[in-house]
Formats: C-alpha cells, structure tokens, sequence
C-alpha cells in the first residue's frame, strides 16, 4: 500500500529514465506514492516550503529495475545441478524434484528472492511458478510489484494437480485480483514443448475472457525448435501463429532461436521478448539477437531467469552482460550501448508487463525507485550515471528501494520483513532436498 503522505526526497544525482538527463542535486516530491514533481533541490525547497525532507545525501536515485522473466521461488535450487543442457537439468533434475515442491517451499524460497532482488534495486518481477498463491502471498507481505501466474503443463502438477484445475486456479486468480494496484495475474502456459496446441487454446481463451497477458517460454534452444519441427511440422513461431496466438497480449521469455522472418512476425504482432542473457549462456543455449529486435521494433525486455539457471537474481549485472555480449559477439563497441540496456531493464519491462505508469522518475508515474550509494571505491568518479549503473554496480551497492513511496529498504536495511529468516528458512529446505536426493540415488 502507499504511503498517504507528501515528502520531497533529495540526492547528490537522480537519474529520471534512459532518455532524461541527470538531475544534480536534484529532488523528488513523492505524494500518495506517485511523482508529483522533479527538479533541482533548491527550486523544489521553495516551492513546496515546510513539506518533510528526506535528503539521501551522496547517492543516485534511479527508477527501480524490471525483472521480466524469473522462477523466483528457484532460490531453493541455486546450485543444484550445473554445466548441463536445458533439456538434461530440466528432465533429469528439475522436473523430478518439483514431483515433491511443497507450498511452503515455494513461499520461502520467493521472500528470499525478493530480498536478492531488492539489493540489485528491482521493484518490479514477472514470476511463472507453481503454488502460485504463495507467491503472491509473498508480494503482499513484502511490497513489491509482480505480474505472477501459475505454470500450466499437459501433465498434471504438484501445485494444482491436473491442467484443468490449474485453469480454475488462474481464473480465480484473475478475478481475485483483477483490481489490485501492485499485482498483475498473467496465463503462463509454460512452453510449446510442455503444453499441447489444445493447452495452449484454453490458456489464451482465458486470457482473452480477462482481458489478460500471457507469459511463455519461447524458441530458447535448437532442441525446441527441433522438437517443435519433429511434433508439429513447424519451428515456434510459425506453430503460434497458425494457432492465431502471436498478438500483442503475448510476452516471451529467451527468443534465442530466431531467423530474420520470425523476427518480423514477432514485430508485426507485438509480441515482446524477456531476454535472459546470462541463464541462456550459462545453459549453452546461445545469445538472442537482440540488436536486430530492437532494429525491426520488437519490445525487449531485460529478465535474469530462474535463480537455479542463472544462478543469481541479480538486474544490474544482468545488464551489464547483455551489453558485454553483443559487443563481443559483433567485435563492435557501440552495439546495444548503456542507454538501450537501460532502458530494457525499466521502462520496456514496465510496459510489457502492464504497468504503463512505471519505469521512470517522472510526474504521474508511481516512486518506484532504487538508491545506489555513491560513497564507494568502485562507484567514484561518475562521469556518466548511466555507464556507472549498467558496467560498473552489482548487488550490494543498492542501499535502499521505495515501491509506491514506500520505503522496503533503507540504508541497506529490509523494512517489510526478516531477511534472516528467509535465509535460515531456505537453508533447511535445501536440507530437505539433499535428503529427498540421497534417497532416490539409494539402491
């Protein structure tokens, strides 16, 4: 909930979006958690005389980060099973030890996530998991915003059972919060290769009856584009397209495997992408072409993936990597500069998930806004603020979030809950699963 409240909120440096300019010492007036007004400190002081004044001192404001694809509750799993191809760490790890999730798995392992994401100065994910419910349980309680939705699969699952319950649960979910000012529900058939073509016509019908986005993963390997190929005689895309679902309510996860045609269809239609750069590389699943995305007008996005694939929930570095990459590849330094990524990484995540009014720092947008701390060896000097957030910070420097102008953590402290216990809470679960493990390896 927002603060019912009228403050100016003053720093060294505020960053208003990926095309604003700088702001030195710059001020916010933040009122019943939205932007009422930005400019220079002392213009804001006179205007608005005797208002309460939080005055951050040396640090850079900056709207806060999009998330826009993760399994967050996967924090259970980081590190238990590396160097394998998606396919392998899905069917032979993965899928068999979410045989045994639990509710309660999945609620803990989401606070954690929030607490990493937080410290990487994201206030704003989009979660496909299963015992959803808890994860929404989880946003409620820590503030955060998420566009959330339980993974629909043809066979049925821990969370819900079989896939037409799972349906009913969406739908409950969509009419129960269809009015909430920080949640967006989302349908989440997981992927064509888990999801028939009769799967996917109930998921999109119920998104349209709701007037909904759906979420799925999409072209990630060249396995998928064979298995799609071998199933249905047709690579992804063209199999979405022929069951008339590449519109604009569509929003992909990976899009790796891509030619220039599909490409084209995804510009046509809408359809914006969550790229994952560091997941799909450290999966082997290859590098999505984004510069050409961008070229030809699809909305990209900037998501880190699952905490058990990436093996982080960390946007900052994300960014930096999804910069690194391309130039690399292309042996071209000005391909997908600072600015671009930025701007993946806040206003685009915003939109594509719903939430028109964030991902800038400007009247009428919500105070959705992370504080990095200047005050550091690695983050001094700044010459250029979006070249220090995009190559240089990482978690940790990030020491304060407001969601809706609230503050969820401050001077480096979480405000809504107890980041010790999450912690503690996971280390037992990764007990348990230890367990679970050692007796099905057990002849």
């Amino acid at each position: 909930m927002a603060e019912k409240r009228e403050f100016l909120l003053a720093a060294a440096l505020i960053l208003p979006a990926w095309d604003r300019e700088p702001v030195k010492d710059g001020a916010l007036l933040i009122k019943d958690g939205r932007i009422e007004a930005l400019g220079q400190r002392e213009e804001l002081f006179s205007r608005y005389p005797g208002f309460p004044v939080e005055d951050l001192g040396e640090v850079l404001i900056f709207p806060g980060l999009v998330n826009a694809h993760t399994h967050a509750s996967m924090t259970i799993f980081r590190g238990l099973a590396d160097d394998l191809p998606l396919m392998t760490w899905l069917h032979q790890y993965i899928f068999p030890v979410e045989s045994h999730l639990k509710s309660e798995w999945v609620y803990w392992g989401a606070k954690l996530a929030v607490a990493e994401m937080l410290r990487s100065g994201v206030t704003c994910f989009c979660d496909m998991y299963l015992f959803e419910p808890w994860v929404i349980r989880v946003v409620e309680e820590t503030g955060v915003r998420a566009a959330l939705g339980e993974g629909l699969f043809d066979f049925p699952s821990p969370g819900y059972g079989p896939l037409e319950e799972g349906l009913k649960l969406t739908e409950s979910l969509l009419k129960n919060f269809a009015d909430h000012p920080r949640i967006r529900i989302m349908v989440m058939p997981h992927a064509v290769y888990t999801c028939s073509p009769e799967t996917l016509k109930k998921a999109f019908s119920l998104a349209e009856r709701y007037g909904a986005r759906v979420h799925l993963h999409l072209s990630e390997t060249d396995d998928e584009v064979r298995e799609c190929l071998k199933r249905y005689g047709k690579r992804p895309v063209a199999h979405l397209k022929e069951l008339g679902f590449l519109q604009e309510n569509l929003h992909i996860a990976h899009a790796v495997e891509l030619t220039d045609e599909e490409i084209e269809e995804l510009s046509r239609a809408g359809v914006s992408v969550a790229h994952c750069p560091e997941s799909n590389l450290k999966l082997g699943s290859g590098v999505a072409r984004v510069p050409e995305m961008l070229a030809a007008g699809v909305r990209v996005t900037l998501g880190t993936d699952g905490p058990a694939s990436n093996n982080d929930l960390d946007l900052l570095s994300e960014m930096r990597t999804a910069a690194l990459i391309q130039k690399g590849l292309r042996r071209d330094p000005t391909v997908l500069p600072a600015r671009e990524v930025f701007r993946l990484a806040t206003e685009e995540g915003a939109r594509a998930l719903g939430f028109s009014r964030c991902g800038r720092l400007e009247p009428g947008f919500e105070a959705d806004l992370a504080v990095l701390d200047l005050a550091r060896p690695d983050l001094t000097p700044v010459h250029d603020p979006l070249s220090l957030l995009v190559y240089s910070a990482r978690a940790g420097a990030v020491s304060g979030v407001m969601v809706a102008g609230r503050w969820l953590m401050r001077k480096g402290r979480l405000l809504t809950f107890d980041e010790e216990e999450a912690r503690s809470r996971v280390t037992e679960i990764a007990h348990e699963i230890q367990d679970l493990l050692a007796k099905k390896s057990t002849p």
